[in-house]
């Protein structure tokens, strides 16, 4: 308690203007039922703390009751806009909407399922107040996702760390508070294929994690399968590593090499001994081989190409639909 006593006088002051001293960017997707759960604990939490804040709810194009949900709630929770996007564009493209519309002197991200428990948030303002520009939570009773997924999480942060350009923390997800700089600094990238747990350590400045409990998803199931969550693994590799491309050079070398020294060991021993070259079985097998690879390295070096081809479109990262709540004359667009 002795931490939210302290946070209640540091951050009683409201900022000069309209600008809230905190904006939490919160991005919804088929989560009505834990909409009323979230808020009320939210901003019971920001009433201990105190000062300004605004909430802002980002529907990515949910096809339940989210979007009524939050509407509602708007009613009763003065300080929350949401942000609908005309689609369903991911939770890449939600949380970057809810950043460029965020307003706050700081700005925190946090999932909507309350597995990033609002009374973290405190402890994560009382780091933010030394000067740390970025404080993620980090996980301290691992994750309620079950072994394989627990698994191939660890496994995944392995062979990113040993494959990337920078290292990221392996038991942090979207849960961050960024200072006003850090979040212009992310806004600013303009790539479209975002992998956001990677642009959070590439933008730099000082960082510092808060340890959390995840708590258990009081409604609904989570909207990350198995086989999209080896779609964003790989994302995330291809986004920020060229390994996969050296790999390939590398094999490429080898079984040139190789090539070339079965070669000199056929042309001496018919020299030598008077063999017959090796028939069909042989060349068919090298054939096979050979070819499935190059189907293969042609597979990786498309995922590049597609990258840079999906770039130079050029087309928005997300598109708005509306804009509902808050008390400026742009709360409706």
């Amino acid at each position: 308690m002795s931490g939210v006593s302290s946070m209640i006088s540091k951050h009683t002051a409201t900022p000069s203007g309209d600008t809230p001293a905190l904006s939490i960017v919160i991005p919804f997707y088929n989560e009505a039922g834990n909409v009323d759960a979230l808020l009320e604990r939210l901003t019971a939490q920001m009433a201990l703390i105190g000062g300004s804040f605004e909430i802002v709810g980002v529907d990515d194009g949910s096809r339940d009751a989210t979007l009524a949900a939050l509407i509602a709630a708007c009613e009763r929770v003065p300080e929350m806009r949401i942000v609908k996007l005309s689609r369903n564009f991911g939770k890449e493209a939600a949380m970057l909407a809810g950043i460029q519309e965020a307003r706050g002197d700081r700005i925190l991200l946090m999932d909507a399922d309350l597995q990033h428990p609002p009374e973290t948030i405190p402890a994560m303002l009382e780091v933010a107040d030394r000067g740390v520009d970025v404080v993620y939570g980090a996980r301290s009773n691992g994750r309620n996702d079950g072994w394989l997924r627990n698994t191939l999480s660890r496994q995944f942060y392995r062979i990113f760390a040993s494959t990337a350009e920078m290292k990221i923390p392996a038991d942090a997800g979207d849960f961050r508070l960024f200072s006003r700089r850090a979040a212009d600094a992310l806004r600013s990238l303009p790539e479209t294929n975002r992998f956001m747990k990677g642009l959070y350590s590439w933008i730099g400045f000082s960082q510092e994690s808060v340890p959390y409990d995840v708590g258990v998803r009081s409604s609904g199931s989570s909207k990350w399968p198995i086989l999209k969550l080896f779609s964003y693994a790989w994302d995330g590799i291809i986004s920020f590593s060229a390994l996969p491309l050296r790999i390939w050079s590398v094999i490429g070398t080898v079984i040139a090499t190789g090539a070339l020294i079965y070669a000199m060991w056929i042309v001496i021993s018919t020299l030598a001994f008077g063999r017959d070259i090796p028939g069909y079985a042989t060349l068919a097998s090298a054939i096979f081989f050979l070819g499935g690879l190059q189907l293969l390295s042609i597979g990786v070096l498309g995922e590049y190409i597609a990258r840079i081809f999906a770039e130079t479109k050029q087309r928005p990262i997300y598109i708005i639909e509306d804009i509902f709540g808050g008390t400026d004359d742009d709360g409706a667009k």
